[in-house]
């Protein structure tokens, strides 16, 4: 078994919302939900969009 590396990082919020969207989908497998995929596929897209509209 791999041991799990612990870090701290400084996230925005809609990257915090992405990893948890992320974990939230795989904890949910194989009885898994589309809308939860698909939210973390908007997320992504949103995240990466450029050029940044700050």
């Amino acid at each position: 078994m791999r041991k799990k590396q612990k870090f701290k990082m400084e996230l925005s919020f809609e990257e915090k919302e992405l990893i948890e969207s992320i974990r939230n989908y795989c904890n949910s497998y194989p009885n898994g939900y589309p809308q939860l995929l698909e939210y973390a596929q908007d997320l992504f897209d949103r995240i990466t969009d450029m050029p940044k509209d700050d």
